[in-house]
């Protein structure tokens, strides 16, 4: 589902690159010239980006005709062609950038992200992605996490009250931010979930004690959700035989594809990964002609 949101952001994007007019093309090709492409999985992973994709030759051309080939999701093989798209050569090449530009990075961070739940294979534990995600470009790299198989945290800081460090810090103590939480979700009639984040037992205990001792205005408990920061496998272990059943467990901080699995194994629900997007390399993709695959 591609909302008004993202829709602005294409626009944008295809603005951006188009300018005056796409000189090469224009200067090379007829006008009534009609010709069809493939995009095409150079290498091996999860596709995503597809229907984002087919937005953009739409926006384009809305005569152009766009057919998928796989689904956002699916595992794909290098050779492995994923749509087709016809009409207008011009057209098609106008689109062609922007287009392999969102699926190369969505694909990108759908990959990354269906390996890191293949490595909790056998545990209960998922994972999150963050807010360490391209300015502008939060929905599409949010909605690649999905297609990955991941589960997505806030989307920003409106839709979830995550109390951390600094929070704690500046509000004096554990204990005072969540009672100012508290009577701030009962002055504007608010049941929005509820993270704490915690950086040993002691701040684990205040939490659950401001748990037990305030409700939100549906009479839900106050808080949702530990967030153990940059805790080792080992105290994350300590914390879920603490706490395990009771309160859903996420950690988070420092966690790499090389020691994501220990903290899975060490029980917690979720692991939060900033890796999943932040830094991700592209998968690569290309869109070539009929010719290319014809001979």
């Amino acid at each position: 589902m591609i909302s008004q949101s993202m829709e602005r952001l294409i626009h944008f994007a295809l603005e951006e690159d188009l300018g005056s007019g796409d000189c090469t093309s224009e200067s090379s090709l007829p006008d009534d010239l009609s010709q069809e492409g493939y995009i095409m999985a150079k290498e091996d992973g999860v596709v995503a980006g597809l229907e984002v994709a087919q937005f953009v030759f739409g926006v384009v051309d809305a005569s152009l005709t766009c057919e998928l080939l796989a689904a956002d999701g699916d595992a794909v093989t290098a050779g492995q062609r994923v749509l087709r798209v016809s009409g207008s050569a011009k057209s098609i090449l106008i689109g062609e950038r922007l287009a392999l530009n969102f699926i190369q990075r969505m694909s990108g961070i759908a990959s990354r992200t269906s390996a890191i739940l293949e490595s909790f294979a056998g545990t209960k534990c998922t994972v999150l992605d963050t807010r360490k995600t391209t300015p502008g470009l939060r929905e599409f790299e949010k909605m690649a996490v999905r297609m990955g198989g991941g589960t997505n945290h806030r989307m920003g800081l409106y839709d979830m009250i995550l109390v951390k460090d600094n929070h704690v810090d500046y509000a004096g103590s554990m204990a005072q931010a969540l009672e100012n939480v508290a009577r701030y979700l009962t002055a504007k009639n608010s049941n929005v979930p509820v993270v704490v984040e915690v950086r040993d037992a002691d701040e684990a205990n205040a939490a659950m004690a401001a748990r037990a001792a305030w409700k939100k205005p549906d009479g839900s408990l106050l808080v949702n959700r530990l967030l153990l920061d940059n805790h080792t496998p080992d105290q994350a272990a300590a914390m879920v035989e603490r706490w395990g059943g009771t309160i859903p467990l996420e950690a988070s901080g420092g966690i790499t594809p090389d020691n994501a699995r220990a903290y899975a194994e060490a029980g917690v629900d979720f692991v939060s990964m900033g890796w999943i997007t932040h830094s991700v390399k592209g998968m690569d993709f290309s869109l070539k002609s009929a010719t290319f695959f014809n001979g």
